[in-house]
């Protein structure tokens, strides 16, 4: 059976898991015998649960093309356009060289160039170029993990 619309560029995170704690906000249990129970509110516009390493990918698999149609395809299979600024800038004075996101993924800056191409702020940088900042944790760039151990 074949879909109408391409796959969405997110993927929804199990947040009721064990050991997925949310940064924002307390439990309630912690204050309904407080006199201050009665002032907590439900936090708006807070998203959780979604990510957007498919688009990070998608992005990747694109540099060398011209930006207009990638940016049209990408925001068709999305749920909204900023999580592609966070990869992708203007020009090249705006661009980072690598982009951190969530706690030890890395991937490449983006920037679209005067001709209206797709291309990395640093194609030098690689796996093997960045040192990871713990012992503990596994890092990525790309997708692909650190090869430098951690500096003791």
């Amino acid at each position: 059976m074949k879909r109408d619309r391409p796959d969405p560029l997110f993927r929804k995170v199990n947040t009721k898991a064990r050991g997925v704690h949310h940064r924002f906000g307390g439990h309630y249990r912690h204050l309904r015998n407080s006199k201050g129970a009665g002032s907590t509110k439900m936090a708006k516009d807070v998203e959780r649960g979604l990510d957007y390493t498919p688009l990070f990918r998608f992005l990747l698999a694109k540099v060398g093309q011209l930006w207009d149609p990638v940016f049209a395809e990408a925001v068709a299979r999305l749920d909204k356009k900023e999580p592609i600024f966070w990869l992708v800038a203007s020009d090249l004075a705006h661009g980072e060289p690598y982009v951190r996101i969530g706690e030890n993924s890395y991937f490449s800056g983006l920037y679209v160039d005067d001709n209206g191409i797709l291309q990395r702020v640093a194609p030098e940088l690689d796996e093997t170029s960045l040192a990871p900042s713990c012992h503990c944790c596994t890092h990525t760039f790309n997708g692909k993990t650190f090869t430098q151990e951690y500096p003791f």
